[in-house]
């Protein structure tokens, strides 16, 4: 039977709400302001210096007739399936490779990591130059074997694509350093228990070891989705969103439209990748069953 607090622990309460009191005024004024502002906004016509004009639902029909919008949501969902499957996957995989200490994982780990400490923008720069058609390291290794080789990969489509996905693909170290959290968590025993039933191998990986990361794994899903869902200085840095609209995203397009002082439907821009965050949020909890204990 639950015991109800006593008249000492509820004076406590006073204290604990005392000192939460400040992160609730700090959440408020940063956070669900901007938030409501941002939803009410999204519904007028707004230049940024004069007062909004109602304008109902014509900053997201506008959107949706847009070529722009309904190509940067089409690179959105095959970043996002990329992401959750071979950025997510190559995570976890080098974290399962570190957990079994092979020779040279240490140095493996730490040359692993260490690019990862590089801003998403630095990179940008760098790749550029590892990109580029004239100097660029990529062409000249191809060139060596085939002279006439030209292609300028943030300028060219399809290219353009593929060479923005190369720029955060495999810098997973987020992913690696939860899910190898999880695999270090668990019991001992359970592995041993494991091996003495004949679980080797492989089917202690996909029977044990999997099923007890599955927290971990859905939270690098949920990150590398709405990094996504964000991804701004990749694109900004490299291809501005081009050829044409090929590497377009709804933060490049939110960022013009805030530049061509069209804050109302900048706004709107925002609260639709909002709303996606959510969704990814909820189905992920759902597909992974993250409110449910492994132990």
């Amino acid at each position: 039977m639950r015991r109800k607090p006593g008249w000492q622990e509820r004076k406590n309460y006073k204290w604990i709400y005392l000192f939460l009191l400040p992160t609730v005024i700090i959440f408020l004024m940063f956070y669900m302001v901007p938030i409501i502002q941002v939803f009410v906004t999204s519904f007028t016509s707004w230049d940024g210096f004069n007062s909004p004009k109602f304008n109902g639902l014509n900053n997201y029909i506008n959107l949706f007739k847009g070529d722009a919008f309904l190509i940067s949501l089409k690179n959105l969902l095959a970043w996002g399936l990329i992401a959750m499957t071979l950025h997510v996957g190559f995570g976890t995989l080098v974290a399962f490779i570190l957990y079994n200490k092979p020779v040279g994982w240490r140095f493996t780990r730490a040359v692993f990591m260490v690019p990862n400490v590089i801003s998403a923008a630095a990179w940008a720069m760098i790749y550029r130059f590892i990109f580029n058609n004239d100097f660029g390291v990529l062409n000249r290794i191809i060139r060596f074997f085939n002279p006439d080789f030209n292609v300028s990969w943030f300028y060219s489509s399809p290219w353009a694509f593929w060479s923005i996905t190369l720029t955060w693909l495999f810098y997973a170290v987020i992913v690696t350093l939860v899910v190898l959290g999880d695999l270090m968590n668990i019991p001992q025993e359970w592995i041993e228990a494991a091996k003495i039933d004949g679980a080797e191998g492989w089917k202690l990986v996909k029977y044990i070891q999997l099923p007890l990361c599955r927290n971990a794994i859905g939270t690098s899903v949920i990150c590398s989705l709405t990094a996504r869902i964000t991804m701004y200085e990749q694109i900004s840095l490299t291809t501005a969103g081009g050829p044409g609209d090929d590497t377009m995203s709804l933060s490049i397009l939110l960022v013009n439209n805030l530049m061509d002082y069209r804050y109302g439907r900048a706004n709107a821009i925002g609260v639709i990748m909002f709303i996606i965050g959510l969704i990814v949020l909820a189905v992920i909890n759902k597909a992974f069953r993250m409110n449910e204990s492994d132990y």
